[in-house]
């Protein structure tokens, strides 16, 4: 069945009627995007869709207030992950608004079932048309399925139980998250009182901590390209695959002159294969220091393989203080 054709079929069904209401701009130099708003304006124009598909023209603040707080489902399909946030969106959940879209922006976050509809984040093709159809055939396979069935059917005193739930769980389970609230809590707990903490904390006698911080990111400099790898004892993914289930074993000692034991860390980066091609990171542990000495130490680690596929791994070299406040603060990383 052609699209239109299937959309047809969607918005003149005369027991379960769906509306589209389209509205915005696109910018002067955005040649797709108006060819797009054309597109639509010419659909709604053909008989089949006349009232069924609408573009309201005009777009601004006060009609986009309209639009968030009078719709049922605010339908947003950008390509992923080119999504700046979505806060339309976020408005039309104020208003009890279910959303259906894609998982970018804010709705990655945001999304909890039965309290709205997803497509996927991930692409399944690099093909952006191949992609664009599969993402309409989700869209029009849901709608069919799921929303409008779901908003149609009502108990004997006409109410959509399941509808009015969903609208519950998304008041309840994802408004909240994203208020001018939220956001400050999280900017005071997360970076600002932080910040004051350490900054009380080094202008103490003197700013004698904030010296010591300088010499010691000083001394980890002169010392860096003075780091070696002495010895390295792990499996060889290109003879034997790692099974499923068998625990992964590797030792490494570097010389660290100038440095203490102390003072590096490493970590171990397990990562899903693919296509010859890191997929996905598995899981990063921190090696532990089981031995150390004038100018070296002995790093270990034994963790499990616990889900099955092909792998590949690498080990980070990175700086240690109990009092850098992030692993960004002093950037410095030696890959094996």
């Amino acid at each position: 069945m052609q699209i239109l054709e299937r959309l047809a079929k969607i918005v003149n069904n005369p027991d379960k009627q769906v509306l589209f209401v389209f509205a915005g701009k696109a910018h002067p130099n955005d040649k797709a995007g108006q060819d797009l708003i054309k597109r639509i304006i010419d659909v709604s124009k053909m008989t089949e869709f006349i009232g069924k598909v609408i573009f309201v023209e005009n777009y601004d603040m006060d009609l986009g207030k309209k639009l968030t707080s009078s719709c049922d489902i605010w339908l947003n399909t950008p390509t992923r992950p080119l999504e700046a946030s979505g806060t339309s969106g976020e408005k039309a959940v104020m208003n009890g608004v279910l959303n259906f879209s894609v998982l970018d922006g804010w709705w990655a976050e945001g999304y909890k079932p039965n309290a709205g509809w997803a497509i996927q984040e991930k692409r399944t093709y690099a093909n952006q048309q191949f992609q664009d159809e599969l993402d309409a055939e989700t869209i029009y396979s849901l709608l069919e399925t799921e929303i409008v069935p779901a908003y149609y059917d009502r108990n004997e005193s006409n109410v959509p139980e399941r509808w009015i739930q969903f609208i519950k769980n998304n008041i309840s389970g994802i408004a909240p998250h994203f208020t001018m609230k939220r956001m400050l809590n999280d900017y005071f707990d997360r970076y600002y009182n932080k910040l004051i903490e350490a900054s009380r904390k080094n202008i103490n006698e003197n700013f004698a901590p904030a010296t010591a911080m300088a010499l010691w990111k000083q001394k980890v400099k002169n010392a860096w390209d003075n780091i070696q790898v002495q010895t390295i004892k792990a499996p060889d993914p290109t003879v034997r695959p790692l099974d499923f289930g068998e625990n992964f074993v590797a030792e490494i000692t570097l010389q660290t002159p100038g440095l203490d034991s102390g003072e590096i860390g490493i970590e171990l980066l397990f990562g899903r294969k693919l296509h010859d091609k890191i997929d996905e990171i598995v899981f990063v542990e921190k090696m532990n220091i089981v031995g150390s000495g004038d100018g070296w130490v002995q790093y270990h680690i034994n963790v499990p393989v616990y889900r099955a596929g092909v792998y590949d791994f690498t080990f980070r070299i990175f700086p240690v203080h109990p009092n850098l406040p992030h692993r960004q603060d002093f950037p410095m990383v030696k890959w094996l």
